[in-house]
């Protein structure tokens, strides 16, 4: 979910090709919501009796998060309505303001609440939840559903259909209702509701249904219906009564029908406890369509990112409509929201079309929805409990290590023994605990970098450095040894303690210096008033160059590239470098590359500036210029190391073999009237046979051989360089310099270095051919 731009439109829009999954994702979810809607209204406290919030208030709240949010709404997936985690909420707030019209009044207020905190962007509180608590949120609603459903689809159904709490209003609990169920369970509902788990089953799982124009969850609804239908002329004990249907207030007229609406009552903005209500609804509302939002993304298969600000500012009007009408509060609901994922929604159509049938349905055909089998859609709601609790989800929580699966579970457990709203915020509870619990022992990020001075302790500070954070720091300044360096870089810390500060001074002035320890400081800023001092080379000096051998040189190399290949590159401060290096160059290594631009060799040898000389030419074949250069580097300079570096799936080498093979030349071919110079220089270690016979192999084989031609060709520029240079293999018999051959992988990004004893040999015999 992102935060960056709320203005963003519609992250997919309805077309042709679109409408028809929308229309099946909003009949599947009408059909789920129906039964949710009047479920969440009557464990919110609704009924009959005067006084009371009517049992339409569920189906205005389903109706208006459809038709009104979904129009507003950002998001592709996400589907709002009647929510179980707010009926606690609502029976208190109910009986706190005194009545049903200011609680409605409470819930617009709420509604214009939302709004403010849409436009102050407070949807950016959203990429804080930790995604081990948005998973666990999502496996918890599978099992509840699992767990609550069972009773249902068994013809159970003295706990209200929606109600997701522990604790129920029947008095008993979820697992205690599961044990009722084996005293009080119906023959015919039971029926209808095992073999509607069968037919989803068996629709999901043949392709040519699962592509059907009909949703399988409606084909089970008009089974179900037709069923009962069978069963009531069977009498006791199939026969299903009015206790295992939906049952919808049914209106005889337009006026009774509008007298199922209840308006908000104005004159209690005087009453405190409406504003007190207000805000308790539009906190517990926010937090809970945020982390639905978050959780119903995670299940898009397109992966496409809600806006969670403007999610806020279209739940404001959506309660503001929800409460000018009687009805319940909205938000974001998961249940439906992934039943609309999985039925294949495309775009917020489907979520729109499921709020137009709840609202003609209800008024038009309530007589009709009345014999739908409640174990129907019970049955529906328990299939997308298995699809949301999936071991698959299990098993990745749990490969991500204890740091993820343990909130994971609590979460998981914590909702399903309390509620949602308890069970979230327990979850968000022990993930800070684990995060702050790796702050303490992971402050900072410590590396030991090699540098041309020597290893550095490099101790990067983190963007928010706390009081909390200096126990951990003082046990790394305590475990630097005597004679090191150690680097304390601010460079991405936006804020760093006081404490942090001045335990950071007082290694530096006093503690550090006792020890032996130079400490240098990078990236602080200037409030804090410590300056960078860099107490180390990390660069080429001439002390280094003086000191180190050939063969030192040769391992700096090698690990270089080892830090290169496993993304450890040394962090350098470049502008430093350019004005240390202004005055003048140490360099310790030559290198002679190809041009590819895939073999930057400061890059792969992770090198600073004025570390090496870096000679290219493609081919990395040597010519009288490019032999000059390295003769300075080596005779002048003084060099420790000359690398002629070449590279596999090399550009010039295959052209040079395809050239050869083929018998062509290479000005007639390209234009180009020097590239001959570079296909002799390479035919020089690769027969024309050879290069007739790979035009045969398959492109794998002959990919392999052009790489073995490289390595010749390598070699072969080593010993032309000791044949044609008395200067550099003068200093080559004396130990001034060694120079070998080397081969970058481009795919792998390691460099082998050819410095066996048979490649020692070949350099020995150069070395005697040369004189």
């Amino acid at each position: 979910m992102s935060s960056a731009d709320d203005t963003q439109p519609t992250p997919s829009t309805m077309s042709l090709g679109t409408i028809g999954h929308d229309l099946r994702s909003g009949v599947v979810v009408f059909l789920v919501a129906l039964p949710l809607c009047l479920g969440i209204a009557l464990a919110s406290g609704a009924s009959s009796e005067p006084g009371s919030l009517n049992l339409m208030s569920g189906l205005i709240a389903g109706i208006v998060g459809g038709l009104v949010v979904g129009t507003l709404s950002g998001s592709a997936t996400s589907v709002s309505g009647p929510a179980a985690g707010l009926t606690a909420v609502v029976i208190a707030q109910v009986a706190a303001c005194g009545s049903v019209e200011a609680f409605l009044l409470a819930v617009v207020l709420a509604g214009v609440l939302q709004i403010g905190l849409g436009l102050i962007r407070a949807g950016a509180l959203s990429s804080f939840f930790p995604s081990s608590v948005i998973k666990g949120l999502l496996a918890a609603i599978g099992i509840i559903l699992i767990l609550k459903q069972l009773p249902h689809v068994l013809g159970h159904d003295t706990d209200p259909e929606g109600e997701m709490s522990f604790a129920q209003p029947d008095a008993e609990n979820t697992f205690s209702e599961l044990l009722a169920v084996f005293g009080d369970f119906h023959w015919g509902a039971a029926v209808i509701g095992l073999a509607s788990i069968a037919l989803l089953v068996i629709w999901e799982r043949v392709p040519a249904l699962k592509r059907f124009v009909v949703p399988g969850a409606l084909v089970v609804v008009i089974f179900g219906v037709l069923m009962a239908w069978f069963f009531s002329s069977l009498g006791a004990p199939w026969a299903i009564g009015e206790t295992h249907l939906v049952k919808i207030p049914v209106a005889g007229s337009a006026s009774e029908f509008a007298s199922f609406l209840v308006f908000p009552d104005f004159s209690a903005l005087a009453n405190p406890a409406v504003y007190f209500a207000a805000v308790t609804i539009a906190v517990v509302a926010s937090l809970e369509t945020l982390l639905n939002l978050e959780a119903v993304d995670k299940l898009d298969k397109q992966r496409r990112d809600s806006p969670p600000n403007r999610e806020l500012l279209a739940q404001g009007v959506g309660n503001m409509c929800s409460g000018m009408l009687g009805g319940l509060p909205v938000t974001s609901v998961i249940v439906r929201g992934s039943v609309n994922v999985n039925s294949g929604a495309k775009t917020k159509f489907s979520a729109i079309f499921h709020g137009f049938l709840l609202l003609v349905c209800v008024a038009f055909f309530p007589a009709a929805l009345n014999t739908i089998p409640l174990s129907a859609l019970a049955a529906i709601l328990l299939v997308t409990g298995f699809k949301l609790a999936s071991p698959t989800l299990f098993r990745q929580m749990w490969s991500e290590g204890r740091y993820q699966f343990i909130p994971f579970l609590i979460t998981i457990v914590a909702i399903v023994l309390t509620d949602l709203l308890i069970g979230i915020v327990v979850g968000l509870v022990i993930s800070a605990l684990f995060i702050l619990n790796s702050s303490l022992r992971h402050p900072v990020r410590r590396i030991v970098e090699s540098h041309a001075d020597g290893d550095v302790m490099h101790i990067e500070l983190a963007p928010q450095v706390s009081f909390l954070n200096r126990g951990a720091l003082d046990k790394l300044f305590s475990e630097a040894k005597p004679d090191s360096h150690v680097l304390i870089d601010a460079t991405y810390s936006d804020y760093v303690d006081p404490d942090v500060l001045s335990l950071i001074r007082d290694f530096k002035n006093n503690i550090g210096p006792a020890r032996g320890v130079q400490v240098s400081l990078r990236g602080f800023r200037k409030k804090y008033q410590m300056q960078d001092e860099v107490l180390f080379a990390d660069y080429a000096t001439k002390d280094l160059k003086e000191r180190v051998t050939p063969d030192q040189v040769l391992e700096m190399l090698r690990e270089g590239n080892q830090r290169f290949r496993t993304g450890q590159r040394i962090s350098r401060d470049l502008g430093r470098q350019v004005n240390a290096t202004s005055v003048g160059q140490n360099p310790f290594a030559a290198i002679l590359s190809c041009i590819d631009s895939r073999v930057p060799a400061e890059l792969v040898f992770d090198l600073g500036i004025g570390d090496i000389f870096s000679a290219r030419v493609a081919g990395n074949v040597v010519g009288i210029k490019t032999l000059a250069s390295l003769e300075f580097a080596v005779g002048v300079s003084g060099v420790k190391l000359l690398v002629v570096l070449g590279h596999t799936r090399c550009g010039a080498v295959t052209a040079s073999v395809d050239f050869l093979g083929k018998g062509l030349d290479a000005y007639s071919e390209t234009g180009c009237s020097h590239l001959n110079s570079i296909v002799e220089e390479v035919g020089q270690c690769v027969s024309v046979e050879e290069c007739q016979r790979a035009e045969q192999y398959p492109d794998d084989q002959k990919q392999a051989f052009v790489d073995e031609v490289v390595k010749r060709n390598v070699m072969n520029t080593v010993t032309t360089i000791l044949r044609r240079s008395e200067a550099i293999a003068t200093a080559a018999e004396q130990g001034r310099v060694k120079v070998l051959g080397a081969v970058y992988d481009v795919v792998t990004g390691g460099i082998e270095f050819f410095d066996s004893e048979e490649d020692r040999e070949v350099v020995v015999q150069a070395l005697k051919a040369g004189h």
